[in-house]
Parts: structure tokens; C-alpha cells; sequence
């Protein structure tokens, strides 16, 4: 395959890992686009005379990963996000990669690796990102055949989020008769540091997947390869917690015993459910003051905060029509 046929798409927030990876692509066979994804860009990015830099609708990096590919005529398009690094011999790798895949392929997922700090167990935060190298077919590095961008439409941009977006394009490339592999070129996806409220942060992603709910129905995370969730345990313990707050109050301004213990009961079981997700966070980390104090304040909010992004996700989606099946329409490609 020639390298001429592939173009790299990087959607980019201006974070100081772009230069490293940008620095790691130059090779004459590949085009390198960076969508400048800012929503201020008074200041235009620094990049190397190899790239070349788009501006992006500053909508999230599903849209701007479509302003990439459809910017681009070549066969195929391999997306990197802006905060890994590739080994040195990628772009060698990623020609090997594309030139096995077969007319029925439609994309093919590179290998991740995510290092860990030694010597100490990881954080809640390093463990979430770990993950990334089991996820399946995640854009950190995902190469997909033009013609099954162009067949599916690309990324759905009303997930705007870094979170599913990819899943979701593979299972609709899937869907439209095409095949995805994992290749054998690597990248590095470091660790960034990130404030100790991250995964309160994250919650908003339950939004996102009100709409995956809506759009493929309750099934929507074996369709996607999405592994299984806690949102009934948040429900549950968020129920409870509304409970207790709830009955506490009557039995106080009533006197009536009847409510206490109904209060007394609710209070038990939003314990308990906190309890139990907490010790799940902290068991596998390094345990130390700021770690388990982190956890447990974060263990205590995210219940709520996860349902409540639920609900607000499910509300603005409540009259998205489901997904209908789409037409097998695969271009046969040659490799």
C-alpha cells in the first residue's frame, strides 16, 4: 500500500503532548491534519511544517475528528488522540497494518500500552486510564477505511464528549457490513495528571449514554462492547439517600416513629451502598491519606451527581428516534 493513501487526523484542545506525537509522525508517506478544536484560537497553534492545521467547530472531538476525514480524499484516515505517543517505527507499522486488511475491513484499532508507576499500586485515575488498553476500538489509535466513514456518516456528534463516541461509530462501521481488526503497530498513552475531582467530572458521560440507551435500547452496551455499569447501584443508593432525607424530615416535624424508622432504614441502606462503593475504589489503590480521603468524598457525591447527569441526558433525548438498521452499502476497496 502506498503511504500516499493515508492521511492522520488529530483533534486537538492545544495541550503540550501535541508537539512530542506530531514530532513522531514525520514521515513523507503520511499527511498529517491537526483540527484545532479550541474555541479561542486567537493564538495560533505551534506545530511543524509537516502538519497541517484546521480549524475545528470547537464542538468536541467527534465533530472535529469529522472535519479531519472529511477533508481528505485518501483511502484510509488514522485517527491519534493529542496526548499519546507513538512507538518510533508507527507510521512503518500502520502501513503494514492497513496494507493486511482485506477489502472487507473496515478499520483497524492500534495497541495501546499505559504506564504505571512502580514501586506503589495505581490510583483510582491511573486504573481508569489503564483501561484504555483493553478498550476496543478506541480512537487514542483507530484507523478507519474512508468509504466507511463516508457509508456510516462518521462520528455522531451529538456525543461531545472524548467517551463512547468511538464505540459507537464501530458498531454502526460493524453494522454497515464491514469487518474490524487489531493491527500491530503501539502507542503510548501516558498518565495525565489530573485534579483529585476527576471522576466527579466524568459523570457527565452519563448523559451520553441516555442517548445510547435511547437510540439501541437496553442492550446498547453488548451491542457497543461497552463493559457493564453501576448506574442501578448509584439509583439504588441515590434513592435511598432521598429517602431517608425525605422521611427524616416528616418524622421530625410529625414526631411519628413510624417515619424515623423508615429514616433510620433508608439511612442504612444509602450507608451501606456508599460503604461498598467507596471500599471498591480504595482496596486496589495505594491506600494513602490523600488517595483514601479523595475516594471517599468522591464516593459519597458520584452516586447522585451519575443519575442526575442520567436524567438530564435522558431528558434532552426523550424524542430522539431509535436507530434504524442501516443498509450493508461496503465499497469493495482494495488494499
Amino acid at each position: 500500500m502506498s503511504g500516499a493513501n493515508i492521511t492522520v487526523v488529530v483533534p486537538t484542545l492545544g495541550r503540550r503532548s501535541l508537539t512530542p506525537l506530531l514530532n513522531l509522525l514525520r514521515d513523507d508517506a503520511l499527511r498529517v491534519l491537526v483540527v484545532d478544536d479550541r474555541a479561542d484560537r486567537r493564538q495560533p497553534l505551534a506545530v511543524p511544517e509537516h502538519v497541517t492545521v484546521l480549524p475545528g467547530p470547537a464542538r468536541g472531538p467527534a465533530a472535529a475528528r469529522n472535519v479531519g476525514w472529511r477533508a481528505t480524499p485518501h483511502e484510509w484516515v488514522a485517527f491519534l488522540d493529542d496526548d499519546v505517543l507513538p512507538d518510533p517505527d508507527w507510521p512503518a507499522r500502520l502501513r503494514t497494518d492497513l496494507a493486511a486488511a482485506g477489502p472487507e475491513v473496515g478499520g483497524v484499532q492500534g495497541r495501546l500500552r499505559v504506564p504505571l508507576p512502580a514501586g506503589r499500586a495505581p490510583t483510582d485515575w491511573e486504573r481508569v486510564t489503564a483501561g484504555l488498553a483493553d478498550g476496543a476500538w478506541i480512537t487514542a489509535d483507530m484507523a478507519y477505511r474512508r468509504a466507511a466513514l463516508a457509508a456510516t456518516g462518521g462520528f455522531d456528534e451529538r456525543l461531545p464528549r472524548a467517551f463512547r463516541e468511538d464505540a459507537e461509530l464501530a458498531f454502526r462501521v460493524r453494522r454497515a457490513g464491514w469487518t474490524l481488526r487489531r493491527g500491530e503497530r503501539r502507542v503510548t498513552h501516558p498518565v495525565r495528571p489530573e485534579s483529585r475531582w476527576i471522576s466527579l467530572r466524568t459523570q457527565r458521560g452519563n448523559a451520553d449514554d441516555a442517548l445510547l440507551r435511547r437510540l439501541y435500547g437496553p442492550g446498547w452496551r453488548d451491542l457497543l462492547d461497552i463493559p457493564p455499569g453501576r448506574r442501578r447501584r448509584h439509583a439504588a443508593i441515590t434513592a435511598a439517600a432521598a429517602v431517608a432525607t425525605v422521611t427524616g424530615i416528616a418524622a421530625a416535624v410529625t414526631g411519628r416513629r413510624g417515619w424515623a424508622g423508615v429514616a433510620a432504614l433508608a439511612a442504612t441502606g444509602w450507608a451501606a451502598g456508599t460503604a461498598e462503593f467507596a471500599a471498591a475504589r480504595i482496596a486496589p489503590g495505594p491506600r494513602d491519606r490523600h488517595e483514601v480521603t479523595t475516594m471517599l468524598a468522591t464516593s459519597v457525591a458520584i452516586p447522585p451527581l451519575a443519575v442526575a447527569h442520567w436524567l438530564r441526558g435522558w431528558w434532552r433525548w426523550r424524542a430522539e428516534p431509535p436507530a434504524v438498521p442501516v443498509r450493508p452499502v461496503r465499497e469493495a476497496v482494495a488494499a
